[in-house]
């Protein structure tokens, strides 16, 4: 429950940044992507939709996506992403806790456009 928090909240964001963040709409302005934050057995997790400008969101982990970050779990993932930390999903990754399905080049351009904004 923490974890779909979380990341609703990064929704909302997201989503007012695309709104009154000029640095933010640039990063996004031409891009069309999807991308997937869940857990690996699939009970928690959210898709972010970047179309040109716009930002939507939809819950749950099945969804059709273009990169996804997929956590062991969800106390790993509410943890980790909490932390803002390169170090602490670094060691996640090395761990076995994250990995990336997809195109990892997408996963860093969300990664990015979130910095912008926080």
């Amino acid at each position: 429950m923490k974890l779909a928090l979380l990341l609703f909240g990064l929704y909302l964001k997201l989503a007012r940044a695309a709104k009154t963040n000029k640095a933010f709409r640039n990063y996004i302005g031409n891009i069309q992507l999807r991308i997937l934050i869940k857990t690996s057995d699939n009970r928690w997790g959210r898709l972010f939709v970047f179309d040109k400008g716009r930002v939507t969101s939809a819950s749950g982990a099945n969804h059709a996506f273009d990169a996804a970050l997929v956590w062991s779990d969800a106390s790993t993932a509410f943890k980790v992403m909490l932390s803002g930390s390169d170090e602490a999903t670094f060691m996640a990754a090395a761990s076995g806790k994250l990995r990336v399905e997809g195109m990892a080049y997408y996963i860093q351009w969300f990664n990015d456009a979130v910095k912008l904004v926080m």
